[in-house]
């Protein structure tokens, strides 16, 4: 059931049976009474001391909010604050709030974390007295707030000028070809690299995070010549790694050939060693067996002699005393057996000198037994 319902006896402002809000001034009187009466200002006689205990009291309450709200600050998370007492350096204020002194103190608010850039193009003379058109990009931030306040006028345009003067001098001190070519990264580093011990020499405050080389050109003027001249240098290079792939072949190559040479001739050193060995021997036996009974060795070797001679060529056989006048040869069989017979002696020779040598030994060894057996 609703408030101001009929037969309710009170609304909730606390009227007695009244309809309607109340009296805001009534309020506010009723307020002013009890702060005054809390600070001693409120006496029984009369309503005068009591309105000015409280315009006091609001004087000094709207005063105190003014103090605070003029020494409160407050710096951002990427921001650092330098406090200046009368004008002059007090200290830095990191992130967060923080209070001043009103009027006597000042606050100037350096953002730390931004990263700003600028771009920049001129021709440069190079230590080979050849123009180069360079074209780059400088990126920064503002490291140390006092310094970059209080050290230098125009710390922006002091940076631009250290960057001109920077790349300049590193570029007078290389040649073109190694600007244009290979020589753009180092470039970037060197002319980075001086132009932070510059700016820290005059106490701008400012980091330089990156220098780009963006790009690195000659004069319009000379492009064409430029231009045949890297093509040339480039036609230099692959030639050169055509030679170099070439040699990395051919040389492992003809290494491999003569490695094998040498170890085929190493064997074959080592078998004609071992069968000169091996004839050595086996005359030396048979020269043993020959002083132990000599004429059974010469009949022996003989024999030997006669069965291999015979062995190896066609025999015919022809009976004397047989009766008949027709005698008949089979020449072509005979012809045909000898060319077979060469066939094989060739193949023979063709197996290697060792064979050929130990071949020409028996031989030697053989006649000079059946001389002796003939003696």
């Amino acid at each position: 059931m609703a408030w101001n319902e009929p037969g309710k006896g009170r609304d909730p402002w606390g009227g007695n049976g009244q309809q309607g809000p109340p009296d805001l001034d009534e309020l506010v009187r009723n307020m002013q009474r009890r702060i005054s009466a809390l600070f001693g200002g409120g006496g029984r006689g009369g309503g005068s001391p009591a309105g000015t205990g409280s315009t006091l009291l609001m004087f000094l309450v709207v005063l105190l909010v003014a103090v605070v709200w003029l020494s409160a600050y407050r710096i951002d998370a990427p921001e650092q604050g330098v406090v200046l007492r009368l004008g002059a350096y007090d200290r830095i204020s990191p992130p967060g709030l923080h209070f001043r002194i009103p009027v006597v103190e000042t606050i100037e608010k350096v953002n730390t974390a931004q990263i700003e850039n600028f771009d920049y193009r001129n021709q440069m003379l190079t230590s080979d007295e050849n123009i180069v058109f360079i074209e780059g990009n400088v990126q920064y931030r503002r490291g140390d707030p006092r310094d970059y306040l209080f050290s230098v006028v125009s710390p922006e345009e002091t940076l631009k000028e250290v960057a001109e003067s920077a790349i300049r001098e590193v570029i007078g001190e290389n040649i073109a070809s190694f600007i244009l070519r290979e020589g753009r990264p180092q470039v970037a580093e060197d002319a980075q690299e001086l132009m932070q011990e510059t700016l820290d020499f005059y106490k701008t405050g400012i980091v330089v995070t990156q220098f780009n080389l963006v790009d690195a050109q000659p004069p319009p003027e000379v492009q064409p010549a430029v231009d045949d001249a890297t093509k040339a240098r480039e036609d230099k290079e692959r030639f050169q790694l055509r030679a170099e792939a070439y040699a990395n072949d051919i040389i492992p190559r003809a290494r491999g050939a003569a490695a094998r040479q040498m170890q085929e001739a190493e064997a074959y050193r080592e078998r004609v060693i071992a069968d000169a060995e091996g004839e050595t021997a086996r005359f030396l036996a048979l020269l043993e067996e020959y002083e132990k009974a000599p004429e059974v060795t010469r009949q022996r070797l003989y024999l030997e002699a006669v069965e291999e001679v015979y062995g190896a060529n066609a025999k015919v056989i022809i009976d004397s005393e047989s009766g008949g006048n027709l005698l008949y040869l089979p020449i072509d069989k005979l012809m045909e057996r000898s060319r077979q017979s060469q066939d094989g002696g060739e193949i023979r020779n063709r197996g290697g000198s060792s064979e050929a040598s130990q071949e020409a030994t028996t031989d030697r060894t053989r006649n000079d037994s059946r001389s002796r057996t003939q003696r």
